[in-house]
């Protein structure tokens, strides 16, 4: 990743592709936030800016860390039948309450073992982390379980 400095303008932070494209962010030093993908024969012009609001930015970056963390959880467990690894969505009936509040482990036997928000990682989150909508639960259980754990987060 190369992170240049923008003068008056901010801070880009970009990588290349293996077709060498660059795809990276433009941070404004007044909050704005653009996606950008340069052209493939020249990497400082862009192909496409994209604006995305701090929330967008946040759903974007947990879309593409999740799945990552599934995935080597996944394959950590893969030798051990009956055990499962899913992201799960924060509903509405949870924002702004703790982990502890939904009862998860006691009520499914599933366990979170990584809260996904706004592109960080919250690792081993105790009963008291406030959860907010739209945070990815990380969890670990049996398909039944995982099937239950699903519903609560929804209805609460």
């Amino acid at each position: 990743m190369e992170v240049t400095p923008l003068p008056g303008i901010g801070v880009r932070k970009d990588f290349a592709l293996r077709n060498g494209r660059r795809i990276g962010v433009v941070t404004h030093r007044d909050g704005k936030i653009e996606l950008i993908v340069s052209k493939s024969d020249d990497p400082d012009a862009c192909l496409a800016e994209l604006p995305l609001t701090a929330d967008e930015a946040a759903a974007l970056a947990n879309l593409l860390g999740a799945p990552q963390l599934v995935a080597q959880l996944r394959e950590e467990h893969r030798d051990l039948p009956g055990i499962h690894t899913r992201q799960l969505p924060v509903g509405p009936p949870f924002d702004g309450r703790t982990l502890g509040d939904t009862a998860l482990r006691t009520r499914t036997g599933v366990s979170v073992v990584a809260v996904m928000r706004a592109g960080q990682v919250h690792p081993s989150p105790t009963p008291d982390f406030t959860l907010t909508a739209g945070d990815l639960m990380v969890t670990v259980g049996t398909a039944e379980g995982l099937d239950n754990a699903v519903k609560i987060l929804k209805r609460g």
